[in-house]
């Protein structure tokens, strides 16, 4: 089997989704919604190759993934969308395989949908709100990862119910659920904050969405401490035997620094950000990796250098989506003409019409 022997293949915006009052263009939840599907359609248009976002409870940021991922895709055609990532902490895993299948279908095929465990929020073990409590004996972690298998079953067309005699006429089948979308078990995603659970994904058999923060800190930069990481899970890959290749992505902070509004909002940040090391909660010490604020050549240049986006076949792109749809079209046109083909990409071919 082939591996991806390095340098992205596939550009995509990382969309957090915030909106605020007072916020210069997104103030309202209808505005972060709307404006995400506008962003994907002008990013198609463009040639970009996806369009990802956040999902968040109990913040002003997007939460329903499913929604918003079926819009889109009923307004583009080629367009990847993806989300980074659904904390499967809080989900019916039942009911969202049939959203994923039904917004898959919709789309044609063309969901890459990260999940995972999810990160710190604002409510306290907030997934039991919504119904979900670890078992005794077990975490948060463990729910996650048990939700996540029932949701991979059930996408792939398992039984999860016996039939009712009643109107199956037998008492001895198991039934599944509907609708089912073709090849939409080979596109799901682990987010993955560690080297272990990367191993974990790919002995599942799940892509590799390397997450902005490694909640391990073994002192080497941000970007080879994710090289490593992807490498280990290429190698549990191999190892494990499956026959198709793996997908990988990285995330980047990247703002090209190119009209007096781009310095206005972000000159004060101009040049590279190196690694932040910090505390996530109380007892969690995570690497945080770095941003890139300047001339488009100089971005380019330290992405052509940073080991994990060379390693990925993915670069997720976060955009500020507070400054709204024209400012990130604009902001992702200069990062496809001036920034990415310096690291290896080129443009998807744009649909006609």
């Amino acid at each position: 089997m082939r591996m991806n022997a390095g340098h992205p293949t596939r550009i995509g915006f990382l969309s957090f989704g915030h909106w605020h009052p007072s916020g210069p263009h997104t103030r309202s939840a209808a505005d972060a919604l709307i404006q995400s599907i506008e962003l994907a359609v002008a990013a198609e248009e463009l040639g970009i190759d996806g369009a990802y976002f956040r999902v968040h409870h109990f913040e002003r940021q997007l939460a329903a993934p499913y929604p918003l991922l079926a819009a889109i895709g009923a307004r583009t055609s080629r367009i990847e969308i993806g989300t980074g990532v659904i904390d499967m902490r809080y989900e019916n895993p039942l009911y969202a395989a049939e959203e994923a299948g039904a917004a898959d279908l919709i789309a044609g095929g063309r969901l890459q949908l990260g999940i995972s465990r999810g990160t710190p929020s604002p409510a306290l073990n907030g997934y039991e709100a919504f119904g979900y409590v670890p078992a005794e004996g077990t975490t948060d972690a463990d729910l996650a990862r048990q939700h996540t298998a029932v949701f991979r079953a059930a996408i792939a067309g398992a039984g999860v119910a016996h039939s009712d005699p009643r109107t199956t006429g037998r008492s001895d089948a198991v039934v599944g659920l509907q609708p089912l979308s073709p090849g939409l078990g080979d596109r799901i995603w682990w987010g993955s904050g560690t080297r272990s659970s990367a191993v974990w994904a790919a002995q599942q058999g799940m892509n590799l969405m390397s997450s902005t923060l490694l909640t391990e800190d073994t002192g080497v930069p941000f970007d080879q401490a994710q090289a490593e990481q992807i490498a280990q899970f290429r190698a549990a890959w191999a190892e494990a035997g499956w026959d198709r290749e793996p997908r990988v992505s990285v995330s980047r902070s990247v703002i090209p620094l190119v009209t007096d509004e781009d310095r206005m909002y972000f000159g004060d940040r101009d040049g590279a950000e190196g690694d932040q090391v910090g505390y996530v909660d109380a007892q969690t010490l995570a690497r945080f990796g770095p941003s890139f604020t300047g001339e488009p050549d100089v971005i380019a240049a330290q992405l052509a250098n940073d080991a994990a986006v060379q390693a990925a076949d993915t670069l997720l792109l976060t955009v500020p989506n507070q400054l709204g749809v024209d400012y990130n079209t604009r902001m992702l046109s200069t990062i496809a003409e001036h920034v990415a083909p310096a690291i290896g990409w080129h443009p998807a071919t744009v649909a006609a019409g």
